[in-house]
């Protein structure tokens, strides 16, 4: 029989973990480090808290999340990392040995193998754009957060920063891209409360020697930095979700 064509996962899988052996998971702290600290700092982490990093990547955001909801008079915070690349996972896990509060999860956004009504907080950087059915993982992260839990979504690539776009034909896989309104209506039509954004410069110096790939020229560079990333923002009801009626593990 011919081999199955592989679905949206599989190929997200394939090229994140060709990312991975390129060492791209170890390059995505620098890049995303100072807009990924500022949506650090309002999701207002406590200690013993438990929080999701989906899309975790290498887990260095991962490990910066550990470190805050540590041990605490509420107990000992968890961090779980979840990545749809079991190559990433790898590399995550072999990088924080000396952290106690992490686990790592190759899975995907699509179906979070992990039970209802659990995290207080949840952190995505520089991933949701690659996930195939939006909706259908917003489902599952409304399903997976405890009530009153409180998502943040950051996002580079949407078109209100225009200079984004230029690397959407650069990517491999398929990317979606809506704007700061729809992502908005999006979260808001899946009865998520308290819902609003924010714009996050890149505050880091592109010096006049820089090499990039992704867009035009330097200009265009610092352009797309100054405009910043999308921050999206907000709350579980006060409810707790029902076990599906699918197997999540």
């Amino acid at each position: 029989m011919p081999d199955q064509p592989a679905n949206p996962d599989q190929k997200l899988q394939l090229e994140f973990n060709q990312w991975a052996e390129r060492g791209e998971g170890e390059k995505m702290e620098r890049h995303h480090l100072d807009i990924t600290g500022k949506a650090i700092r309002l999701m207002d982490l406590r200690p013993g808290e438990r929080v999701l990093d989906l899309g975790c990547g290498a887990g260095w955001a991962t490990r910066l999340l550990a470190r805050l909801v540590g041990e605490g008079p509420e107990g000992f915070g968890q961090v779980v990392g979840l990545d749809v690349s079991d190559e990433m996972i790898r590399l995550a896990r072999a990088s924080s040995r000396d952290f106690h509060n992490i686990l790592y999860v190759w899975g995907s956004a699509q179906q979070i193998p992990w039970e209802e009504n659990f995290f207080d907080k949840m952190l995505s950087v520089e991933s949701f754009y690659y996930y195939p059915d939006q909706d259908r993982a917003l489902s599952e992260i409304f399903r997976v957060m405890a009530p009153h839990g409180r998502i943040f979504i950051l996002i580079n690539l949407y078109t209100d920063n225009p200079y984004s776009l230029q690397w959407v034909d650069k990517l491999n896989v398929p990317v979606h891209v809506r704007s700061e309104a729809e992502y908005l209506d999006l979260l808001k039509r899946h009865a998520f409360e308290n819902v609003e954004s924010r714009r996050l410069p890149d505050d880091t110096p592109t010096p006049d020697d820089y090499q990039t790939k992704s867009f035009n020229n330097l200009e265009d560079l610092r352009a797309f930095k100054k405009i910043g990333a999308l921050l999206l923002m907000a709350s579980k009801p006060d409810l707790r979700t029902p076990a599906p009626g699918y197997k999540v593990y």
